[in-house]
């Protein structure tokens, strides 16, 4: 598969929500750090998903922000 985003985080699925709509994925990128995605739960069935599969979260925005205390 070829895509555009540049930004593709491969981690762990550590948890999955599922909801009746949508469903909640927690991917552990490095020991401690998480990206939580929400997808369909179409999404989650259709592609097999399941807790310690190795994923990759891709990251697409438009602005990323930079905040200082």
């Amino acid at each position: 598969m070829k895509v555009s985003a540049r930004n593709l985080l491969p981690g762990k699925i550590k948890e999955i929500t599922q909801g009746a709509v949508n469903s909640e994925i927690v991917i552990e990128v490095a020991p401690g750090i998480e990206v939580v995605s929400i997808i369909t739960k179409h999404s989650v069935d259709n592609m097999g998903l399941k807790v310690g599969m190795e994923v990759k979260a891709m990251v697409k925005a438009s602005n990323v922000m930079v905040v200082t205390d």
